[in-house]
């Protein structure tokens, strides 16, 4: 299930660490299989600018924390916002249609590990907390 396209990009540790610099924060555990995030964000009105995290968690989530902290300083809020709804659509749908600028989660989220969807969203489900939204 896991191959190593996914286990070389859960290995970059670039963003990972929490420094304690944030204008936005927050916390968040899958209450399905105990993985848990802590992420930070500093972000002005309109666009995020930097994103910093830690993990306890299994290898696909940490592999989406990294795709998400690699992508994030490339998108204004409004866009980003969008995206993720439509990624958190893959879940209730299960149909793998992916924004463009998401592309990039196929490697991570396809027919093998779909079951475990709640483990590759739960980084983008802790900026939806972090921002306050819907």
């Amino acid at each position: 299930m896991i191959d190593n396209k996914i286990i070389k990009i859960a290995s970059n540790t670039k963003y990972v660490g929490l420094k304690n610099q944030f204008t936005h924060k927050s916390s968040l555990k899958n209450s399905l299989c105990g993985d848990s995030i802590k992420v930070e964000f500093i972000a002005n009105k309109s666009k995020i600018k930097s994103m910093r995290y830690e993990t306890e968690s299994c290898i696909l989530c940490e592999a989406s924390a990294s795709l998400l902290a690699s992508k994030v300083n490339k998108f204004h809020l409004k866009d980003f916002k969008k995206d993720l709804r439509n990624i958190k659509k893959i879940k209730k749908n299960k149909n793998l249609n992916f924004p463009l600028n998401f592309k990039e989660l196929k490697q991570i989220l396809n027919k093998k590990t779909l079951k475990r969807i709640n483990c590759v969203i739960l980084p983008m489900e802790a900026l939806f907390k972090a921002f306050k939204m819907n």
